[in-house]
């Protein structure tokens, strides 16, 4: 390789593509001690009603963080105020926090001694 290699690149034609590997996302998804009890799980939820609620509730109550898809939701203004009132409520119930993810799609609830930043890690 001669120097003008290094600077405006080789000759040879492959690109990322021919060096992408693909991943295997199964692999990934068994944890280390996946069957020892944690003292917090992470839980995902999707709303479409009130009715849905006690069941956040619960989780959040429990000390779990709960990841909520809240996109049926928005469909209905005055369903979307009172789930989103009563999520706050919970938050504050608990001293912990709540934010909204991904265009609004997405709400993050956490309990106590947990607390959002609100700060973005890179792509801005």
């Amino acid at each position: 390789m001669g120097f003008l290699d290094g600077v405006f690149g080789s000759k040879d034609k492959s690109t990322e593509e021919d060096t992408y590997m693909k991943l295997d996302l199964q692999a990934y998804e068994g944890a280390v001690g996946e069957n020892e009890p944690a003292t917090m799980y992470v839980k995902v939820a999707s709303v479409c009603d009130i009715k849905d609620c006690p069941k956040i509730k619960d989780e959040i109550y429990n000390g779990n963080i709960v990841i909520i898809d809240i996109t049926k939701l928005k469909l209905d203004k005055i369903m979307f105020d009172r789930v989103m009132g009563d999520l706050r409520a919970v938050s504050r119930d608990v001293n912990g926090d709540i934010i909204g993810l991904g265009d609004q799609r997405y709400v993050i609830v956490v309990p106590t001694g947990v607390r959002i930043s609100r700060e973005k890690l890179g792509g801005y």
